[in-house]
């Protein structure tokens, strides 16, 4: 901020023409060249003798102070605008990044999340039902629906998880479902194999990978609730 008349001379608006004319003296005594080299100030001086011609004229004092009211006014209003402008964009940017976030859950998390549940809920009954004699055809080909099934339910879910990017509030709980989704896409694969050639390894596999996307689904849920 550029210093007004006042504070050039340092004295207040209030100041008498007494004591305006004694500081004036002791400022050019203290930034004049020929009184003193140290603190000498040619700029300053121009100043300060600007300063005296208005201050010192009750005249050209009056006009200044109107002037200086009328800015000080004004910078106010500036200043209350500002901030005014300033809330309602705070407040837009809230509720804008709210609905983003509604929109979110709604469009993304939720469908993903029951999809997933169609996915990981009936594994432990199809397992054991397949557990009784895997080599029964009737018995496999459940199962192998019950994968074909889980193909479908991935790809609509990771469809919908690209649908709409995640806001910022909420890309810890977008994380878990990514990781969720791509362990069950390996998970599924494995239990594919188990299918084709009977080795328990992929179905031992199979259900680690159900088991970890699961906690994975765990954690989402539990992430949302401290936003939401």
């Amino acid at each position: 901020m550029n210093p007004n008349h006042y504070d050039t001379l340092h004295i207040t608006s209030t100041a008498t023409s007494a004591e305006i004319k004694q500081s004036y003296r002791r400022l050019v005594k203290l930034f004049h060249p020929d009184s003193n080299q140290k603190t000498a100030d040619p700029e300053q001086i121009v100043r300060i003798n600007i300063a005296y011609e208005v201050l010192s004229d009750p005249q050209q004092r009056r006009t200044y102070d109107r002037k200086l009211h009328q800015t000080d006014l004004d910078n106010r209003q500036q200043r209350s605008a500002e901030a005014q402008t300033n809330y309602h964009h705070r407040r837009q940017t809230g509720q804008d990044a709210d609905a983003q976030l509604q929109q979110w859950l709604k469009q993304v998390y939720v469908p993903v999340n029951r999809l997933l549940y169609h996915i990981l809920s009936p594994l432990a009954e199809q397992i054991e039902e397949l557990s009784a004699d895997p080599f029964d055809d009737e018995l496999m080909t459940d199962f192998q629906t019950y994968l074909e099934d889980c193909r479908h339910y991935l790809n609509q879910a990771q469809l919908t998880f690209r649908s709409l990017p995640n806001p910022a509030t909420v890309a810890g709980v977008a994380a878990h479902l990514y990781y969720c989704l791509n362990q069950l896409g390996d998970g599924i694969e494995d239990l594919n194999l188990f299918t084709l050639n009977y080795d328990d390894h992929y179905l031992h596999t199979g259900q680690e990978l159900f088991r970890i996307a699961a906690g994975l689904r765990r954690e989402a849920q539990v992430a949302i609730r401290s936003v939401t």
